[in-house]
């Protein structure tokens, strides 16, 4: 080989290398880059994970609390149904003639039951000036006049008959008792028998109350 091709031989491979060189270079470039991106993209995530006081406040609430709350809401509003209306005859006194008049100031003024025996011959009608029934009920000895503002009675309510009668009004001052209900407690179908037996009239066989003229 001639002393020129030997020289343009050796430039060949320095220019080779150099650009070996090169690309090795940005080879080792390109690596570094995504090692770092790498880096970012794993951290990026954990500045995101959320505080723990955002996520107790997103905590559900336990179905056993809101049904306890709504069985709250309804106890409370069946209460004050019962309280504000006259439907509450669970909260009314129920006595005997006897035992009110015993103690008659412990009662009057209440919203009370009376029971005791309806006196045979005490029931009087008044249709003037307005509709009013008047009987005696008594028991152990004591009477109680009652007065009952009404034109209508039940049928039952006879006094040719020994009959149990339950009153419910309240105790006025005078020791007379003013009833907006009646109820006849009466007997029982063989006790009925027994007294046709006997020859008793029945009560809605008997004549109605004498009205007082």
């Amino acid at each position: 080989m001639d002393p020129y091709s030997a020289h343009m031989a050796r430039d060949d491979d320095e220019l080779a290398q150099e650009i070996r060189a090169s690309e090795d270079e940005a080879a080792d470039g390109a690596t570094g880059a995504g090692a770092a991106g790498a880096d970012a993209t794993g951290a990026a995530p954990a500045a995101k994970v959320a505080s723990p006081g955002k996520a107790s406040a997103r905590t559900p609430v336990p179905a056993w609390l809101k049904i306890g709350a709504v069985f709250v809401v309804l106890g409370v509003g069946v209460a004050v149904l019962l309280w504000g209306t006259e439907a509450s005859d669970a909260f009314v006194y129920s006595k005997l003639v006897d035992e009110v008049l015993a103690d008659p100031d412990r009662y009057r003024g209440r919203e009370l039951r009376v029971e005791g025996q309806l006196q045979q011959g005490s029931i009087v009608f008044e249709a003037e000036p307005s509709c009013e029934h008047r009987f005696v009920l008594a028991r152990s000895g004591r009477t109680l006049p009652v007065r009952f503002p009404r034109c209508v009675v039940p049928d039952t309510f006879r006094d040719d008959m020994a009959m149990d009668v339950v009153v419910q009004g309240q105790l006025q001052p005078d020791d007379t008792f003013l009833a907006n209900e009646v109820i006849p407690r009466c007997p029982s179908k063989y006790e009925m028998r027994q007294r046709q037996e006997s020859g008793e009239e029945m009560p809605h066989s008997a004549p109605p109350a004498r009205q007082q003229t």
